[in-house]
């Protein structure tokens, strides 16, 4: 870090304040790791505040002001970890400092790395539409998502991502609105698409069967709450090796029952994906929890490469067989009968360790 230049006198020290477009000017840049406010940051403000008191002879109360918000800002900046160039988005409850690279990219919306403060700093992602024709996108997330927290059974919240707000965003400059999505950032997690990439020979059935279990915990929770994820596809499953967690995430194409402005169709198919998408989908046919029961199911073989055994395999095509009423419609039910298959080939349920490549 480069050393601060303190002034040494009264005047210097009111050219630096007033000319200062930011507090690095000031104490230095943000630290690049941790969380401790540098001594030489402390030290330059010491110096500054020594020279600008107002109870000093060359003392000046507007710029001390300037200087104590500068002080401020600067701490703010290095124990939540934010720019101070960063965007903020302040809604009736929050404001969220919006970090300049989003963090990912999906079909339709980019995710934001944002902080903000609820007590201590948190973490969380702000989820921007690229175009505002597709904010009805983002409304299905949110609503889907409310209504599963509101209605799905709590010992299943961990599957699904936190919602927490639903954010209408006007571009100051064009007068463009977008809706964005703020929701709790997962740290740790892997797509099936990166653990296929990670094994692309498949990965050991017995491993698969974890993965499998929860999708279907999960499935069976939004059904219970009247929601259709409609497109579980390898990005969208995430896990944890360590803790074995599963979170199944965008829920952009989701249908809610009952909700306002709901068609009862999938509106759109990932396009890299649509050979993981039953008939209905494409014929725009109302979807339901076999939709998702079939499109989780070919997330299993694919991310297993072949490497089911017979009984899987038979298991398997129940699932996604190509008449939607033939398939299970019970996720609940559909799980008991994959523990009973998994006791028959493997013996009772033990933990595996699971992990990926570094």
């Amino acid at each position: 870090m480069n050393p601060v230049k303190v002034p040494v006198t009264a005047e210097e020290a009111a050219r630096a304040v007033l000319t200062a477009r930011d507090p690095s000017d000031l104490f230095g840049p943000l630290p690049a790791d941790g969380t401790a406010v540098p001594a030489a940051a402390t030290a330059a403000h010491r110096g500054l505040a020594r020279l600008l008191h107002p109870d000093t002879p060359a003392g000046d109360a507007g710029l001390f002001t300037r200087l104590t918000g500068m002080w401020t800002r600067y701490r703010e900046a290095v124990q939540g970890r934010i720019g101070f160039d960063d965007h903020v988005v302040v809604t009736s409850s929050r404001s969220y400092h919006v970090g300049p690279s989003p963090l990912a990219s999906g079909n339709v919306a980019d995710l934001y790395p944002v902080r903000y403060r609820d007590g201590d700093w948190r973490d969380a992602v702000l989820k921007v539409p690229r175009a505002p024709r597709d904010n009805d996108l983002m409304q299905a997330e949110a609503t889907a998502l409310g209504r599963i927290r509101e209605k799905g059974p709590r010992e299943a919240r961990a599957f699904f991502p936190r919602l927490l707000e639903s954010i209408r965003h006007r571009d100051a400059a064009t007068g463009v609105e977008r809706r964005a999505n703020a929701l709790d950032r997962l740290e740790g997690f892997h797509s099936l698409a990166d653990v296929r990439r990670a094994y692309p020979d498949g990965i050991d059935p017995r491993d698969a069967a974890w993965m499998w279990r929860r999708l279907l915990v999960a499935l069976d929770a939004a059904s219970r709450a009247g929601v259709v994820h409609g497109a579980v596809v390898p990005e969208h499953v995430l896990i944890h090796p360590g803790e074995h967690g599963l979170v199944l995430v965008d829920w952009c194409y989701s249908v809610t029952a009952h909700a306002a402005r709901t068609a009862p169709h999938i509106p759109a198919m990932v396009p890299h994906r649509k050979d993981f998408y039953p008939p209905e989908v494409a014929e725009r046919r109302p979807a339901s929890v076999r939709t998702d029961i079939y499109m989780a199911t070919r997330c299993v073989e694919y991310v297993t490469a072949g490497r089911l055994p017979r009984e899987l395999r038979s298991f398997a095509r129940g699932c996604t067989l190509p008449a939607a009423n033939q398939r299970p419609s019970d996720g609940f039910t559909l799980l008991i009968e994959l523990d009973e298959a998994l006791e028959r080939l493997y013996g009772p349920r033990r933990f595996r360790p699971f992990t990926m490549p570094a």
